[in-house]
């Protein structure tokens, strides 16, 4: 599970500030959820986030509380908090 990934391109270019990128029309988003303790809770964050629509891939890590969400467009962030919601967390905001 261990994989490194970044929003990087393999020639280095990264986006700056904020917590959005976008690539290959692709928007990257990380949030930071309290309350993650275990991998059973990183699956709960994970799907709830995973039935938005528009989104591809979802991350969780509980032991940083960092969400990485890929969709087709930036999200609703009121739509992402009641989705960590319903898993039982807390998002706290954009990192």
């Amino acid at each position: 599970m261990a994989e490194n990934s970044s929003c990087c391109t393999p020639e280095g270019s990264c986006h700056s500030g904020g917590s959005t990128a976008v690539q290959d029309g692709a928007v990257t988003t990380v949030y930071k959820v309290t309350g993650m303790t275990c991998g059973h809770c990183e699956g709960a964050v994970s799907s709830e986030i995973g039935e938005l629509a528009g989104v591809s891939s979802v991350q969780a890590v509980a032991a940083t509380g960092l969400v990485t969400v890929v969709s087709e467009a930036p999200l609703d962030e009121a739509a992402v908090r009641a989705a960590v919601d319903e898993a039982g967390y807390e998002l706290t905001g954009q990192v």
